[in-house]
């Protein structure tokens, strides 16, 4: 494993900037218009992760963008997270649906294309020198990926049903894509799923990952706390999952409210966070930094140094415009680190404190 691997990652998806940058969107520093990831490389971020989409109607995210934005990633010699959705859209526990072009494929089929298309894509990297250094196959996989055919849980005559087999199968094809590809480069391979504060529903998925004997490297949780609990369920999952499987793990999407809008957008029935917020940790820019501090040392002190780090799920999608190729407004520009004009955070600075290095 190189040094790159080694280190605490302190990651930020970067999945929309592509977008922003393209549209006229523009990041500042003290007044003054910058290269955003030359800023959050300063900054301290160490590692970035990105989506990729099969054909998604909207251009972005595609392989081609997507390589564009690696090659950005490898100039400042980061460290590169390449998340799989396997879907044309988003690819969340609510819904995993096939790409267009996957849709007629019998299942044989569809356990085959997984594994050329997870191959072509890493291979089409490897050419751009632009080969990611962790790849996840499936984003919040927790109920499945591509349903059908990968759904755990099915209605059947009316009763739910568990469904393993189609699940393990696609995993698997996505990792054998993985290694094909690389020829035993050192390319580490994650499991996501969003239950960071369910040690219950961690367990359950991750306890039939060991049954199958499923080969990779880390256990990948996202924790929101309006979505997934209180802070300290978070925590003691953290604990248990190190103990109980004996694999590194990363936090692999996070998030803090900078502000609260009087108008929060209100997108998929999402909750009213501020009922969600952790105590003592407004949501404000100073409590921003202060959460991500302390979200920090709490992934550091995972049992046996388990905890490889996190990654902030688009820190930089400032609301540069009104339309977005994704279909829906921007409802996440309260939770980034920059504020509504393209400003840097000063949660941003909780990267590169001193107490937050390794």
């Amino acid at each position: 494993m190189t040094e790159k691997n080694k280190e605490f990652l302190k990651g930020v998806d970067l999945s929309f900037v592509d977008e922003v940058e393209s549209e006229g969107g523009v990041y500042y520093e003290n007044g003054h218009s910058v290269d955003v990831i030359d800023l959050l490389h300063r900054s301290g971020v160490n590692t970035v992760r990105l989506r990729l989409w099969h054909t998604p109607s909207g251009g972005y995210c595609n392989i081609a963008r997507t390589i564009k934005m690696a090659q950005r990633i490898k100039e400042y010699n980061m460290h590169f997270l390449l998340d799989f959705h396997y879907s044309d859209y988003w690819a969340d526990p609510g819904k995993q649906t096939k790409p267009k072009a996957w849709q007629a494929l019998t299942f044989p089929q569809l356990t085959e294309e997984v594994k050329r298309y997870t191959y072509d894509v890493m291979h089409e990297l490897s050419l751009a020198k632009a080969l990611p250094d962790m790849v996840q196959i499936g984003n919040e996989i927790t109920n499945g990926m591509l349903w059908d055919d990968g759904k755990i849980y099915k209605e059947k005559n009316g009763v739910e049903v568990e469904e393993w087999a189609g699940i393990i199968a696609l995993i698997r094809a996505g990792l054998e894509g993985v290694k094909e590809a690389t020829n035993e480069k050192q390319v580490e391979t994650m499991i996501h799923i969003d239950r960071g504060g369910d040690n219950e529903g961690t367990r359950k998925f991750f306890d039939k990952m060991v049954d199958a004997s499923m080969e990779y490297d880390v256990i990948g949780l996202s924790y929101y706390p309006w979505w997934h609990g209180p802070y300290q369920d978070f925590v003691t999952n953290l604990e248990d999952v190190a103990n109980r499987y004996q694999k590194e793990i990363i936090v692999v999407e996070v998030a803090y409210p900078w502000t609260v809008p009087a108008d929060l957008p209100q997108v998929d029935n999402e909750p009213d966070i501020r009922k969600y917020l952790v105590d003592g940790y407004p949501a404000t820019p100073e409590g921003q930094k202060a959460y991500l501090t302390k979200l920090i040392e709490t992934i550091k002190n995972v049992p046996g140094q388990l905890g490889r780090g996190f990654y902030y799920w688009e820190p930089c999608w400032i609301p540069s415009k009104e339309k977005w190729s994704v279909g829906h407004e921007n409802n996440w520009s309260h939770l980034t680190l920059f504020d509504y004009e393209g400003n840097k955070l000063i949660g941003l600075d909780a990267f590169y404190d001193k107490n937050t290095e390794k």
